[in-house]
């Protein structure tokens, strides 16, 4: 090499602006920036489309369940000789409703506490817009999953003649037994497990990264056996059509109201206002 070709390899290198090495997924920083712009997004969509999305939300989240059912549910030998890995079984197959919610599109109750936590807190929106989609949101889930539970179940007898009408039995008698404060506190940890889910979900810049970044902290939640509402919304209905010793009342005052407080918190607190404190409060 020249002397003068030698000159200009020193002048480009100096001049050179060093390009920051990009990630193959989104920092938290850009994450949380990620988040901002799907909560302005969901606030500029109209009601009806979020209605109809959130009746998505609430079939696909029920589908996810009533896999678990089939799949976890009818292993009541394991459940005796290894309770561990039954759990994990049910827990496992649990987060296809999610991952058909992130990928596919659709709005949930509770991936959207955390989303728009953010952009409250830093004054970009009032806090009426996560109000108005929580309430339409609810009601659509609410009303996907019985859809599912009565239409596509119960009078399909999926479950009939299955250790699996037993497992859905158990679990919704168990779910309206516990004290109010039982299942308020875990509804904060399903809820703090599944913001997290969505929150890596948008960090992934891929599907595979979605789908994996969903998979492991809602498998962890169910493994665990935290409460979440709109999950409930399909366990416990599914197990009254099917004749258990439960009553609509004792579904709505024992669990769905309790969870539901536990999984805002869980959603809004300790995702939303967090991240939001560490990366976007100014």
């Amino acid at each position: 090499m020249s002397f003068q070709e030698t000159t200009d390899v020193i002048e480009v290198l100096n001049h050179k602006p060093i390009v920051k090495e990009q990630l193959a997924f989104n920092s938290p920083a850009e994450t949380v920036q990620v988040v901002n712009h799907t909560a302005e997004a969901k606030q500029n969509t109209p009601a009806n489309k979020v209605f109809v999305l959130a009746l998505l939300a609430g079939g696909y989240i029920a589908m996810g369940s009533l896999l678990a059912l089939i799949v976890g549910g009818a292993m009541p030998g394991l459940a005796v000789t290894n309770p561990g890995l039954q759990k994990f079984f049910f827990g496992a197959v649990f987060p296809l409703g999610l991952i058909l919610c992130a990928v596919a599109g659709a709005e949930l109750f509770t991936g959207n506490t955390a989303y728009f936590v953010p952009s409250v807190l830093s004054k970009r929106m009032s806090f009426k817009v996560p109000l108005k989609n929580w309430g339409i949101v609810y009601v659509g889930n609410f009303i996907g999953s019985i859809i599912v539970a009565y239409f596509l179940v119960y009078l399909t007898d999926v479950l009939v003649n299955s250790p699996s009408i037993d497992s859905a039995i158990n679990i919704a008698i168990a779910k309206t037994s516990a004290p109010f404060y039982k299942t308020f506190l875990k509804g904060i940890a399903c809820n703090w497990m599944v913001a997290l889910a969505m929150w890596l979900a948008y960090a992934a810049k891929d599907i595979t990264g979605k789908i994996l970044g969903i998979w492991f902290p809602v498998m962890a939640f169910v493994a665990m056996g935290f409460e979440h509402c709109v999950a409930n919304m399909f366990f416990i209905p599914v197990a009254i059509f099917h004749g258990a010793d439960i009553t609509w009342i004792d579904f709505i005052v024992k669990n769905l109201i309790p969870s539901t407080l536990g999984n805002i918190v869980g959603g809004a607190l300790f995702v939303g206002t967090a991240y939001w404190y560490a990366y976007d409060k100014k």
